[in-house]
């Protein structure tokens, strides 16, 4: 272990947990939004009309723009998304209205030129729904310091499911939206604002100059002195949620168990006050992400919560019907939905239900992303769901995921706002993920140390050159080392990859080399734990089991002053016989019942022979009672079902032609009418029950009374099962599991590797620009800075100003229905 590099590592871990863990805001931890701030920085004071009322509003939009030109958020290579052409506009017309930061309003229009076509192409025929409703807004508002587009077609708005509200996008509705000031304050909210929108708050007070806005409008940026968020008031229950979620998804829970306790506790709390109250109306999509990752991080952390907490939509068709009409506000909320299934038990019929909803969304999601390229944050989107509807949970190792959640572009991004997705603070998030990747790298240097050591047991020992069978050494530490994060110990690493290598090694000589009488001789030995007499291979796996049972029983007097070698003999030939029973099968061709192939062929899995040595290293340590054969608790006899189950399924095939047999197999010899498909089924029905049976041990602690992290290595062990045989037979694979290997031990980290966008050079010139024609496409560039640029446009009907207040126009009863949107058509010109 190189201390130097863990010394770094908890310096980092301290630093952060005194930066964003002691007493600060919540909100700190939330991006601020460039187009909100951009809207209060444009509200002039009451009492001095010619400044500002919100100065610091102003100044983070003077400090905040982006190298490249532009304002709002990137995805992780530094590349903008749609969220920044709105965000850009709002943040010119904000400096131009106080005339201060020309040089910055020069490199926001140098941006907006060179990257508009391209970034309008990326949605092809699937325009976002806010995207449609703000960024003709903005160009029209931008109109007003000079900025010209041509528009057409821009069509009647939206139907009724669409959410938000239409009234929330005020600052950019059009002219025919005539809404006057008795309409606005009448729905405001009791707090002032307008939808908990910062923008459409401030474009309400600059319209009706109401104080209880204007109070909101203080207490926020009093509240958020850095920059406002997309949504003000947030419930601050679901950003500590989502800190601890990406704590957990970045690999670095082990580090913050304290903190994850604290907030989890009180969502727990919360969970039980509000178990008998109804669901909020409004904020549905923010309120399902909530509940969903709640309940998700709660029962993966053992408390007991009902599927009533996220399931609640299920029971209301207006809910039901909103989502399904405007699925993409509600993909997130979705996205969590589906993840909060992963931890189904026996009997949710409604879980099961909230899965198929969700499920089938989040198809149609991918399915469009596919078809129209959307934007790019729906397409890093579309990624995660992809990844998350093709790989099982439970088929996924810990140590890979990690590195996927700390590669992924904009794993930072949370629930669907207004107008863009609310995201962690990219400073926050920063560091986070730079202390991950070292987390990451230093367990990386551990596993390579490790395997190299085991590598040289094996070869020591004789277990590398057979000259049969499968040599696994590699893929039996991968398997251990990645499946989970607990347990850390060298040690219990170290006996579960070894007790496979012998498994893996015994079992094939039983399978594929030796004779009947050779099997017996060392099935013998192995009772009398005596290797007399033996000879060849037999000699060779007794004397590798012989020194692994002597370590493991030594490691564990030493550790808790017990000697149980014994019991640890005692499980090996338990297994040796359970060989030499399906050997002397396959040998004499005898067909045995299902109930008696399950019996020996739970234990001739030997998951048991791994799962329960190693959980007496753990803390607190197995009882030794747990050891003795034929009283295993009903968690472990679980997991030996279903590793057999899973292993039947990818393997019919190979011993059926081997003359073998195989639960699938005999369900045929049971029911000779029925096809190999219906076999499967039927197997594939019993092995989910018998998981979620499991799940529920493992997480439900009066289900099982063996010690928490014996239970979770439990868990580990049916993944490791599920991953190699979940769509094949992965194991026997020579070549399957390498680069998932390579990953895991050997390739660094890829963070933040593409060039993004290369900075404007404001000063130089450039050749005559030619009119941008949409629908073709073009990398992006930033473009070099001529004298201050104009887009002329037309767009008929413009904003009505007046007195530097900005009014819509066409009757209330319209908000929320009419048309879908489209996309406009637009062409620019550049002068």
């Amino acid at each position: 272990m190189d201390l130097s590099q863990y010394s770094s590592i908890q310096s980092q871990v301290d630093n952060i947990k005194e930066k964003m863990f002691s007493k600060a805001d919540p909100y700190s931890f939330i991006s601020p939004s460039a187009y909100d701030t951009a809207w209060l920085a444009m509200i002039p004071d009451p009492h001095q009309p010619s400044q500002p009322m919100f100065k610091n509003c102003l100044d983070w939009v003077l400090n905040n723009q982006k190298e490249e030109g532009f304002w709002g958020e990137c995805d992780a290579h530094g590349m903008p998304t749609i969220e920044c052409l709105p965000a850009t506009l709002a943040c010119i017309v904000a400096l131009k209205k106080w005339n201060v930061g020309t040089i910055f309003v020069e490199k926001g229009m140098e941006f907006i030129h060179a990257n508009t076509k391209k970034l309008l192409g990326e949605t092809k025929n699937h325009c976002p729904r806010w995207f449609a409703i703000i960024f003709p807004g903005m160009v029209e508002l931008a109109h007003t310091v000079g900025v010209e587009l041509v528009f057409s077609n821009r069509e009647n708005l939206v139907d009724k499911y669409q959410n938000p509200p239409l009234l929330s996008y005020l600052e950019a509705l059009p002219a025919y939206y005539d809404i006057d000031q008795d309409d606005i304050i009448k729905h405001l909210s009791n707090d002032g604002s307008l939808f908990q929108s910062p923008s459409a708050t401030a474009s309400a007070f600059m319209v009706t100059g109401n104080k209880k806005s204007m109070a909101y409008l203080l207490s926020l940026v009093q509240r958020c002195d850095n920059g406002v968020p997309p949504t003000y008031p947030m419930d601050e229950e679901i950003i500590k949620l989502c800190m601890m979620n990406q704590l957990l998804g970045l690999g670095l829970a082990e580090h913050f168990v304290k903190e994850t306790e604290e907030v989890l506790a009180q969502a727990y709390k919360d969970y039980l006050n509000q178990e008998s109250k109804a669901k909020p109306s409004d904020s549905v999509a923010a309120q399902l992400f909530k509940d969903s990752l709640a309940f998700r991080l709660l029962r993966m952390h053992g408390y007991d919560v009902s599927s009533d907490s996220f399931c609640w939509f299920l029971h209301h068709e207006d809910i039901r019907n909103q989502i399904q009409n405007d699925h993409e506000y509600f993909s997130s909320a979705m996205l969590n939905v589906y993840r909060a299934t992963d931890l189904m038990f026996s009997g949710e019929y409604d879980i099961q239900q909230a899965r198929s909803f969700s499920k089938k969304l989040l198809k149609k999601i991918t399915s469009m992303g596919t078809r129209d390229q959307s934007h790019v944050t729906l397409s890093n989107l579309q990624r995660v769901i992809e990844h998350e509807l093709s790989l099982p949970l439970f088929a996924r190792l810990d140590h890979l995921e990690h590195r996927r959640w700390i590669e992924e572009n904009d794993v930072n991004v949370l629930w669907m706002g207004k107008a863009s997705s609310h995201r962690l603070s990219y400073r926050n998030n920063c560091e986070l993920v730079s202390l991950a990747k070292q987390n990451y790298e230093f367990r990386q240097s551990i596993y390579k140390y490790e395997l190299e050591e085991l590598k040289r047991w094996s070869k020591d020992l004789g277990l590398t050159d057979m000259g049969f069978g499968r040599e696994k050494t590699t893929y039996c530490y991968f398997a251990v080392a990645t499946s989970s994060t607990l347990p850390c110990d060298s040690n219990i690493r170290m006996i579960v990859a070894k007790s496979a290598i012998v498994i893996t090694v015994a079992d094939d000589f039983f399978d594929m080399e030796g004779s009947l009488s050779e099997l017996k001789g060392l099935t013998n030995a192995i009772q009398r734990w005596n290797g007399k007499g033996l000879s060849g291979h037999s000699k060779i796996i007794f004397d590798a089991l012989d020194n692994l049972v002597s370590e493991i029983a030594a490691k564990y007097l030493q550790q808790e002053g017990r000697d149980i070698t014994k019991s640890l003999q005692d499980i090996w030939y338990e297994t040796f016989v359970s060989w030499l029973t399906e050997s002397k099968w396959s040998k004499t061709g005898y067909i045995p019942s299902t109930d008696e192939y399950l019996e020996t062929g739970m234990t001739s899995i030997a998951t048991h022979t791994i799962v329960l040595p190693a959980s007496c290293f753990l803390k607190p340590s197995l009882p030794n009672s747990k050891l003795k054969p034929g009283q295993y608790e009903n968690i472990t006899k679980l997991l030996m079902v279903i590793a057999r189950l899973l292993n039947d399924i990818q393997s019919y095939q190979k011993e059926k032609d081997e003359g073998k047999m195989n639960f699938v197999l005999l369900y045929l010899k049971d029911n000779p009418e029925a096809e190999i498909e219906e076999a499967i089924a039927c197997t594939r029905e019993i092995l989910d029950k018998k998981k979620k049976d499991l799940l529920k041990h493992v997480l439900i602690d009066e289900f099982s009374d063996l010690p928490k992290p014996s239970k979770h290595l439990h868990l580990s062990c049916m993944k490791v099962f599920q991953m190699f045989f979940n769509s094949s037979n992965g194991y026997d694979s020579n070549t399957e599991m390498l680069e998932d290997i390579k990953k895991a031990i050997y390739i660094p980290l890829e963070v933040g590797t593409s060039k993004p966008l290369e900075p404007l050079e404001v000063g130089t010139s450039k050749p005559p620009l030619k009119p941008l024609e949409i629908g073709t496409s073009k990398p992006f560039y930033s473009g070099a800075k001529k004298k201050y640029q104009t887009i002329n446009y037309q767009f008929n009907p413009p904003f009505k100003i007046s007195n530097g207040r900005f009014f819509g126009a066409g009757p209330l009863r319209n908000l929320g229905h009419g048309k879908t949107f489209i996309l406009p058509k637009v062409r620019f010109s550049f002068a």
